[in-house]
């Protein structure tokens, strides 16, 4: 479901103690003198082969021995990539956080441009025991997977070998239920009607692809909310086999909408304002899609706070930095608008709103005049950014003063008042 988003604490930089290794002579030694006294020790160690690999040994003050690891280098190493560190969890922040979350690009959410698309899958015959087949593919289609009161959800399904080539299938069962765990009392069976006809929910008759229509309001499930699944039994290349279709479905609505749409520009964004009649009270989240004039998916705006019943108007908004940002061909376009009341701590999670599919609205704004290029701005966001910047300017001024006079690694991004060299 979706949920705001509180990023992670800033954390402070650790200074890690640097090993120096000299143990491993200091044992070598000891094992010797047992075998043979201090005086042969030395001698062996002094006459041993340097070892293979990199070497941890070499020449201190012109006698033979342990040399000491270059501290300082490993130092500037750990202090330059703290820096890059501290730069990129500033940088990263700082851009993902430009725009609201009432309002992302469409590249940020792919998932959800397009909610009544159908959704299709293939994949190898289900036959009784777990197996499968590897023969016979099913083709399957499932119009929707939440429905709200009133809405139908349509499924088809069609069998092929590995060619692609149809394989005749016959349906010769499909019931739907209601899932109930536990305790719950189980729900009755409502037979569905496959065919292919061309009618209904099939397009095209006689192409060996069964299609079938769930309307609940109309059977016996009409009260029912929750998963409701539908079984369907065939046969397929002289084997049994079966498919599933589940949907999740809301047999009360929390609002309506009333159709009333106007648009504004108002605080250098471009906000959509629908009107709704609220019955239940609680928190509501509605998404919308944009596209630009060219029908190009633009943006993903969200609206998410708490409704009182009575009549109601939300907000959906297209952010001013987003738009002068990725320049969008005008005017924009309102469509595929859903909501829900989320319900927390119980199952299901939700009570749906009905959908506005298609276009909702055309916007009448086209010209970017009053449309603003700001970042946006929080208390939340300003104290991060500042939490993160201050370990930024920590990090580059330890490592300006381990060597005065060279060069900073370069940032990511600009940040005023970045310490600079003296």
């Amino acid at each position: 479901m979706p949920s705001r988003q509180t990023p992670a604490a800033p954390r402070g930089w650790r200074r890690y103690a640097l090993p120096l290794g000299l143990g491993v002579a200091a044992l070598a030694a000891l094992g010797l003198w047992m075998k043979g006294g201090a005086e042969q020790a030395a001698s062996t160690v002094a006459s041993a082969p340097p070892p293979a690999g990199p070497q941890f040994f070499g020449q201190v003050g012109g006698n033979e021995g342990l040399a000491i690891p270059n501290d300082r280098a490993e130092r500037r190493r750990q202090l330059v990539e703290h820096v890059q560190l501290t730069d990129h969890t500033y940088c990263s922040y700082r851009e993902g956080s430009k725009y609201p979350m009432e309002s992302r690009p469409a590249a940020h959410n792919p998932d959800q441009l397009h909610p009544n698309q159908p959704i299709a899958e293939m994949h190898p015959m289900r036959v009784e025991g777990g197996a499968t087949s590897a023969t016979v593919l099913l083709q399957t289609s499932q119009s929707h997977v939440y429905l709200a009161a009133g809405e139908s959800a349509a499924f088809s399904l069609r069998a092929v070998n590995a060619q692609g080539e149809t394989v005749p299938l016959v349906v010769t069962r499909a019931v739907a239920q209601g899932m109930t765990y536990g305790a719950s009392r189980a729900t009755g069976q409502v037979a569905l009607a496959f065919a292919d006809d061309g009618a209904g929910a099939d397009p095209v008759s006689g192409d060996n692809a069964f299609a079938g229509v769930l309307s609940p309001a109309q059977t016996g499930l009409a009260g029912f909310h929750g998963t409701i699944r539908t079984e369907v039994r065939y046969t397929a290349g002289g084997r049994n086999g079966f498919a599933l279709f589940d949907v999740v479905y809301t047999p009360t609505l929390p609002a309506t909408w009333s159709g009333q749409v106007r648009e504004a520009v108002e605080n250098g964004s471009l906000n959509f304002y629908l009107r709704l009649d609220v019955r239940q009270p609680g928190r509501y989240v509605v998404t919308g899609r944009v596209d630009d004039a060219r029908g190009r998916p633009f943006a993903v705006a969200t609206y998410n706070e708490v409704l009182e019943t009575g009549p109601r108007e939300i907000r959906l908004a297209v952010f001013g930095k987003l738009m002068t940002d990725e320049t969008p061909a005008l005017p924009l376009t309102l469509r595929d608008v859903d909501g829900y009341l989320l319900r927390e701590n119980v199952d299901p999670d939700r009570l749906l709103m009905p959908r506005l599919a298609g276009r909702v609205v055309a916007s009448r704004t086209k010209s970017m005049n009053g449309v603003s290029n700001a970042e946006w701005q929080s208390e939340e966001r300003d104290r991060y950014l500042a939490e993160y910047a201050k370990d930024r300017n920590m990090a580059r001024e330890r490592l300006a003063a381990f060597e005065p006079g060279q060069p900073l690694p370069p940032s990511a991004c600009a940040q005023p008042g970045a310490p600079t060299r003296p």
